[in-house]
Parts: C-alpha cells; structure tokens; sequence
C-alpha cells in the first residue's frame, strides 16, 4: 500500500472516528499560567523549522498570552501521523496541508469555517485566485502559505542567437508559439531544441482550462474532452515532424531524469519550457544563462484564463480547537506580517500577501525577485481556482507518459490517444 493509499485509509477512519470522538478534548489548552497554549504542526526540514521558530517566537512577542508549540515531522509520514492524531481529537490548532488534504479534511468536518473567525484573521490582501486554493463547496478552510505558477521559462540568449524576437505574453497565441518554436528551429545549433516536449498533465489542464474545460471536473470525473486532447497531440507532433521538439527517444529519456540541471533548459539546450515558476533558481544556476519567465501562450484567446496561482501549503485550523480565535491570530500573523514574511522569505511560496511580497523583496536573490515579480504580474489575471484532482489522480502523470510516448513514437494516432488517455484516467480515478 502507497503512503497515499495509507494516508487516505487513515483519514476516511479519522472521518467515522470524529463524530465518535465529539466529546473528547481539543488540541490546545490553558497553561498553568492561564495563557493559551496553540500546537501548530507543518512538514518539513530543520532549517524550515528553526525559521518557523522564529516565527512562533515573534508571534508570542506580540501576543504574550499565547504560547505556541511546534510541532513537525517529514513529508513522507506527515499526512499519516495527522490522519491518526485528528482520529483521536489530538490534531494540532493550526494545520498546514497540501494538495487535495484541505478538502477531504473540510468535507469531514474537521477544519473550521474561517467565516467565523473573519473578525481575526484578515484575507483582503491575498488575491481571490490564491484563496481559492483552500475553498471548497463555498467554505473558506484555508489560507495559502504562499504560491507558485506554471511559467513558460525562456532562454533569451537562444533567442537572440536564432536572431528570433521573444513573444509578447499579453497577446500570443498557441500558433504564434507553434510559429516562433519552427522558426527557432530553423536557426538553432545542432543539438538545441526550440522547446521541450510540452506535454505534461499541468499544461493539459491549462490548455483546457482556457477552452472551459479542466483535467477534472468538480464532481471527480474526467473533464478534458477528445477533440482538446486530438488538437494538444496535432500540435506537439507538428513540433516534433519540424526538430522543434527533440526525437521522441530523447524526449522519453528526458522523462526519466527530472532533476532541473538533467533537462534541456537546465544543460542551455532549449529556447522554452513550460515548468514550474520556483524552478527559475535552479534552472538559472544549472543553465548560467539569464532564464526568464512569460505567460504561457492562449490566456487572451480562450473562454477563460488557464493559468492558476497554485498554494505551495495550506493553513487551516482545527475545527475542534479550543481556542479558535487565537489559532486564527497565529494564522494572520503567518500570512499577513512582514515580521514573519522577512523571516520566512519564499521557504513555503511567494507570499501570497501583496505587501508582505513587496515588504520581503530587498532581501531576495536575483530569481526569488524575478519569480516574485512574475506572481505579482499573473495575480490579477489568473484564473479561477485549479480542480483538485480526485483519488486515483496521483498516478494520471504516469498515463499520460505512457500515452504520450505512444504518440510520439507513432504507435497511436492523436484520436486513438485521446480515448486512449480518457478510458485510462477513468478507471484510475474510478
């Protein structure tokens, strides 16, 4: 059984077990003192937690009466220590999850209506796109850490030797990428690629996101529709049949070596691609060239914006705590303080607070300030928050490659993948 697996069973027995549990003690407590002590729980390594000490230290400078613990543990046995402790009325005051985590968590009834507490913790500086990451069913149960985007990264100096002009990211179009890639291909050095292969589960979601359509739909089934899928296919293997995109033995090969400095962007062998924007760092360092990040193509074209704001984590808060206006306080003072942003700086996102992310800039490097800018930027025109996907959609990637490679290699049609893709994805999500 997967720790996914394993996380998942433990948390559908934390949901029978809540309702047995009802009457059983909180999180938090009263100190001898009197003051109000907090546990607030988050993964990660020690110098994540020696900077979220900091944190909690400058929170209970500034609110003497609360007391916080921390408490943290690795990612891998993170979300199955907290199914077991929130099955037993244990779980921390303030909790980070990730993920699909806030809305199985939300939909058993074990994270607060932040509603109740609005008086407390503020979100009129956090972006509707950002928020939306931790509302599900009309509930607001989290607030995000900080966030991150798809980005298309480009290489200017590929361009400039292709004599090619970057692309305008307010106005481009999927055939304005599909024009510049074969043109850059044409000008290349052997062994230079325009773009690599662009398919990837993120990027179906936005392409079909800007057709008003998405990966998934709401109610956990499959949501993108053949002719989406047959038209990304037509695409990419008219990239492929130009040498804009490497042969597909190189792109199958590149699958298997994910690591930023082992692609093509990361070795100075592509022009683009389409990655995560917290990967400009590593890429940039891997690469030495002066990468940047643009706006994927189609977001002016299509019914919607594809692009989302993605949370890096989650803040909730327990809905059994005891003391849920101080748990709320702690979390206004993660999220909205560049007291704890300065501490923090991007270790969990750029911060999704606008004033904390101008209040932290002087202290960044080189790419945390080009991705903070690039956030800044996608903030107002990103859209509608991304669908979770449903159990079973962890292993979707793995399909996909699969499916992708078939196509590439020219065992399958765009049409005959498309089913393909569409069959498989739900049986896997069931």
């Amino acid at each position: 059984m997967s720790k996914r697996t394993r996380g998942l069973a433990a948390l559908c027995l934390a949901g029978v077990m809540l309702a047995a549990s009802a009457c059983g003690g909180s999180s938090g407590g009263e100190s001898e003192s009197g003051a109000v002590e907090l546990r607030f729980s988050w993964w990660g390594n020690n110098d994540r937690a020696e900077a979220t000490q900091k944190v909690i230290d400058a929170f209970e400078a500034k609110n003497p009466g609360i007391t916080v613990k921390g408490t943290y543990t690795d990612f891998n046995s993170y979300f199955d220590r907290l199914a077991t402790e929130v099955a037993g009325g244990r779980a921390p005051d303030v909790i980070t999850l990730g993920g699909a985590y806030p809305r199985e968590y939300g939909d058993r009834g074990a994270l607060l209506d932040l509603a109740t507490v609005g008086g407390v913790l503020k979100t009129d500086k956090i972006g509707a796109a950002a928020l939306g990451n931790g509302k599900f069913s009309n509930v607001q149960y989290g607030v995000p850490t900080g966030v991150n985007a798809i980005a298309l990264v480009v290489n200017p100096d590929l361009f400039d030797k292709a004599g090619v002009e970057l692309p305008d990211e307010d106005t481009w179009s999927w055939e304005d990428f599909s024009r510049i890639a074969k043109d850059l291909a044409g000008k290349l050095p052997d062994g230079s690629f325009a773009l690599t292969d662009p398919t990837r589960t993120d990027m179906l979601d936005i392409y079909s996101r800007q057709r008003g359509e998405s990966l998934y739909t709401a109610d956990g089934k499959v949501g993108i529709t053949d002719k989406t899928l047959v038209d990304w296919w037509t695409m990419t293997l008219d990239l492929l049949k130009a040498g804009a995109t490497p042969p597909a033995s190189q792109t199958s090969e590149l699958t298997t070596q994910p690591a930023p400095e082992q692609t093509l962007m990361g070795r100075g062998l592509a022009a683009m691609q389409f990655d995560w924007s917290n990967q400009i760092t590593a890429l940039r360092k891997a690469s030495g060239a002066p990468l940047r990040l643009i706006r994927v193509p189609g977001e002016s074209q299509g019914t919607q914006p594809g692009m989302w704001l993605q949370a890096s984590q989650i803040y909730t808060i327990n809905a059994r705590s005891e003391h849920p206006q101080e748990a709320a306080k702690l979390v206004d003072f993660l999220v909205n303080t560049a007291d704890a942003g300065k501490i923090v700086l991007t270790d969990r996102g750029i911060p999704a607070n606008s004033d904390v992310r101008a209040a932290i800039e002087p202290q960044l490097s080189e790419e945390q300030q080009i991705e903070t800018a690039f956030i800044d930027t996608l903030t107002p025109k990103a859209g509608p928050p991304l669908v979770i996907g449903p159990t079973g959609s962890a292993d979707v990637w793995k399909i996909l490659d699969r499916v992708n490679a078939e196509v590439l290699f020219g065992r399958q049609q765009p049409a005959a993948a498309a089913a393909d893709f569409i069959k498989q994805v739900g049986t896997a999500i069931g």
